[in-house]
């Protein structure tokens, strides 16, 4: 039960890795992508109800579960840890049990949201999710994805990626992804479809400053450093901050295709509209705002940031986004005379 749409790995990267001259990776990357074109019909119908697949907590707080799927993708698999169990021998599990955790309580404490849908929804996660290669024959998933109802990590091939709950901030932008759903559930397609990534990307490079106690001019503004295998060509998925240098003539990955400004949108039809490209264009003016800024990004920028998606519309694009950030931006009594400014400077460097 899973969507490419709403994965950590963008379709344009699993495409490049299908050409890679390493057999193995090349392998993986095209038994990922015809895995999840089977699926697309499960991830859209949960996103037209949404809701659908949440499962409450029994006392309406943080209730997390972690489960096993022992290397296939039948999900959940077996329930490993519950809520208040304590920690595991299994690395994957703690973490995919913590960072929820961490999420939960950056929503609840900073924005004062009880889970996703701010009614206590249960954080469902599957660790060692496995992909099949058409054969009967499994390997570990290079990828992480929220379906709806749940969290799954796979474990990652070794060679390129490494297990995916090794990330807070992967962790965190698939949760987010339910947040989103529950508030203005943006479509997924075209500029609607690259908010609806910018998010996660903002509140899931959030997370991790918060958890750290890391300030906007210090904190890193890369997503999924941690997943990915160190190497001199790579760097993370993907850069707020500067997009399209999160790698560069990687023999695998190639060279990272995000734009920056306007004048770069890509007008394909692929990847839904390009939205997975085209967030970079919003992570930017996020980033440039909570820089300029200064200190903690969830006080103002994120909260901006976060008033925005809950008043935004399920077709909004990034002119409304601007729109309305910078509205909010205006309110003097809340974040003074000169944030207003800052947000819309931001959002004309990138075009906008």
């Amino acid at each position: 039960m899973r969507h490419p749409i709403q994965c950590i790995i963008p379709p344009y990267m699993l495409e490049r890795l299908a050409r890679s001259a390493n057999v193995k990776v090349r392998d993986q990357a095209i038994a990922g992508l015809s895995q999840a074109a089977a699926v697309r019909a499960v991830r859209a119908f949960a996103q037209r109800v949404p809701g659908m697949m949440a499962v409450p907590s029994p006392a309406a707080s943080k209730n997390r579960l972690i489960y096993d799927a022992r290397k296939k993708d039948r999900l959940p698999g077996k329930l490993v840890r519950s809520e208040g169990e304590k920690k595991s021998a299994d690395v994957a599990v703690n973490e995919a049990y913590d960072f929820s955790g961490d999420t939960y309580d950056f929503y609840r404490e900073v924005f004062g949201r009880n889970s996703l849908d701010d009614a206590g929804m249960t954080l469902i996660s599957s660790v060692h999710v496995g992909e099949s290669d058409g054969s009967g024959k499994y390997q570990p998933m290079d990828n992480a994805f929220w379906d709806g109802g749940q969290m799954a990590y796979g474990d990652g091939d070794g060679q390129i990626f490494q297990r995916f709950t090794r990330s807070l901030d992967v962790v965190a932008h698939e949760l987010t992804h339910g947040v989103q759903s529950f508030t203005s559930n943006l479509e997924y397609r075209g500029q609607s479809g690259a908010l609806n990534e910018h998010f996660s990307d903002v509140f899931g490079v959030l997370v991790r400053q918060w958890r750290r106690g890391e300030t906007a001019e210090k904190a890193s503004w890369l997503i999924g450093s941690e997943v990915l295998v160190a190497a001199p060509t790579r760097r993370g998925i993907r850069d707020m901050e500067n997009p399209g240098t999160a790698y560069e003539n990687d023999p695998d990955l190639g060279t990272d295709p995000q734009p920056s400004h306007m004048k770069h949108i890509s007008t394909s039809g692929a990847d839904h509209g390009g939205v997975h490209l085209n967030s970079g264009i919003p992570n930017r003016a996020f980033a440039l705002t909570a820089k300029a800024l200064g200190g903690n990004a969830w006080e103002t920028a994120g909260r901006i940031w976060f008033d925005a998606m809950l008043q935004l519309s399920r077709h909004s694009e990034f002119k409304d986004m601007a729109s309305i950030t910078v509205q909010i931006a205006g309110d003097s009594t809340r974040f003074g005379k000169d944030v207003k400014k800052v947000v819309q400077e931001s959002w004309k460097k990138v075009g906008l």
